[in-house]
């Protein structure tokens, strides 16, 4: 199953993939976003959410 890969350099944690995330695996920490992978459904809309590009889906 496709899942999210966060660079953590990029990441602003904004929140924006956190707000997209249709089964809220995604968590605001302190200087990044953490996804619960076991539970994503590999949908991208964290992807297309990230105002700076720092989430790419891998298989």
């Amino acid at each position: 199953m496709p899942k999210p890969i966060i660079d953590a350099d990029a990441c602003i944690a904004c929140g924006a993939c956190v707000d997209a995330c249709p089964v809220g695996v995604l968590e605001v920490e302190e200087v990044a976003v953490a996804v619960n992978e076991d539970d994503c459904i590999g949908c991208g809309a964290c992807v297309d959410a990230c105002p700076v590009g720092a989430i790419e889906i891998e298989d």
